[in-house]
């Protein structure tokens, strides 16, 4: 914990620990909670404890269950400090956003970062002798709700910074070293659907990621609703979807189907395939449905609206597409319902312990359709050979108080080229720096 973390917090959090701890004391290492009891709130989220969800565990729809449970965001209170496991360190890195949201490291190390209601893309650069950014640079203004991040052609020279506004893409000419956009932005995909009629008006971003060959441009486009049946709601075209273009912008097809909402896109390093970072369905019960991680297959569909985490048939839509049944992909990865996973990385540096390499890193924002609080925490997916064991693991928590206050929700995770990670929290409107010093 942050040194200066006042005593009194630091015993309240031991404390919150302990008490939900099993009986026998602490979890041993390597220990994972499984079953009913892997579902959880903040109170239970601390560094190093693994869970696992099976569909077996998943509990039967609870409609009259559903609450309205979203957080009002306070100030960061003195001392309050973001939790890590043993041996890493926390460090306030860059504030001063409006939005900060996801970002991206470019092949020269420089931190692309969406300030997304800030319009604008800004560069990160550097660590100063007070662990701050030692350069901060707007890149791009004038943007409608930036969001995602690209750097086309893959490899150290790429020519262009691809961004993901919320009803286009567009692109930037660059060349390694630019803080500042050296051309007007460049239209690439000139319709995407926008903003949906959601509480908050969500499900507005859209991630951008390249195929390993770069003959795919694939961009994340979630849901206009809950549940709305697409068969009766036109404005469900072209969402809970991935969508495949060329990099010149051509439309080829979706690329995946189903998914409520594709927040994190990554490309997982050892495969090359698509990950997906999902926002799953409300309004079904504290415990329905959970939202998860997962590679996504080529012409997969994943639920959305009609099922879930495979068979489970949403009952408000019963009786629809019966052919569809036995055909739903069940996710790599369940997380805890109503998390609002968001961004995902790939951890590929050196800097981090051995055991670290190839797993993934997730930002889960928070709940608001649960009655006890659960996410506003960084996890971590642990992988074996590109492969999801199905686990994950609490890795940055502390952004909730002991008493419910939340004060910080991550949104981004992207690995430095020094090893290090960096985190986005547009709660406290912060970039944070996650090192590993094995002290």
């Amino acid at each position: 914990m942050h040194s200066s973390t006042p005593f009194v917090l630091r015993v309240l959090a031991l404390a919150s620990l302990v008490s939900v701890l099993p009986a026998s004391g602490f979890a041993q290492s390597g220990a994972v909670i499984t079953g009913p009891s892997a579902f959880t709130d903040y109170t239970q989220e601390h560094p190093g404890v693994r869970r696992k969800i099976t569909v077996a565990d998943l509990p039967e729809p609870k409609e009259d269950e559903s609450v309205d449970n979203g957080p009002s965001v306070v100030p960061r209170p003195e001392g309050a400090w973001p939790v890590a496991p043993a041996g890493f360190k926390v460090e306030m890195y860059a504030q001063g956003f409006k939005e900060p949201r996801l970002m991206r490291t470019a092949p020269n190390g420089d931190i692309f970062l969406a300030d997304s209601h800030g319009d604008k893309i800004m560069i990160l650069r550097g660590v100063g002798p007070d662990g701050k950014a030692a350069t901060v640079s707007t890149f791009a203004s004038d943007l409608d709700l930036p969001f995602g991040i690209a750097f086309y052609p893959s490899g150290p020279n790429p020519k262009w910074v691809y961004v993901g506004n919320t009803k286009t893409v567009v692109r930037f000419p660059y060349k390694s070293g630019d803080l500042v956009a050296t051309g007007k932005p460049e239209t690439i995909v000139a319709q995407l659907p926008g903003f949906a009629q959601l509480r908050g008006g969500g499900h507005w971003t859209r991630d951008v990621v390249f195929s390993p060959d770069g003959s795919k441009m694939l961009v994340s486009v979630g849901s206009a609703s809950n549940v709305d049946d697409p068969d009766t709601h036109p404005n469900e075209f072209h969402r809970a979807d991935v969508l495949e273009f060329t990099p010149e912008g051509k439309f080829l097809k979706i690329y995946a189907s189903g998914i409520r909402n594709c927040v994190g896109e990554a490309i997982n390093p050892t495969t090359g395939q698509l990950w997906c970072s999902t926002n799953e369905r409300d309004r079904l019960g504290d415990n329905l449905v959970p939202d998860y991680i997962t590679s996504v297959k080529e012409d997969g569909f994943y639920g959305w609206p009609w099922y879930y985490m495979g068979n489970h048939q949403d009952p408000r839509l019963k009786g629809t597409h019966p052919e569809l049944n036995g055909k739903v992909i069940t996710p790599d990865v369940i997380l805890q319902p109503h998390f609002a996973s968001l961004e995902l990385a790939f951890y590929t540096g050196k800097q981090f312990p051995t055991s670290y390499s190839g797993d993934g890193f997730a930002a889960e924002h928070g709940s608001w359709n649960r009655a006890h609080r659960a996410g506003y925490e960084v996890i971590r997916i642990p992988m074996h050979d590109g492969h999801a064991t199905g686990e994950y693991e609490d890795f940055l928590t502390g952004f909730v108080t002991p008493d419910g206050k939340v004060w910080g929700r991550p949104v981004g995770v992207t690995v430095a080229k020094d090893g290090s990670l960096f985190v986005t929290d547009d709660g406290s409107k912060t970039v944070w720096h996650v090192t590993y010093t094995g002290k």
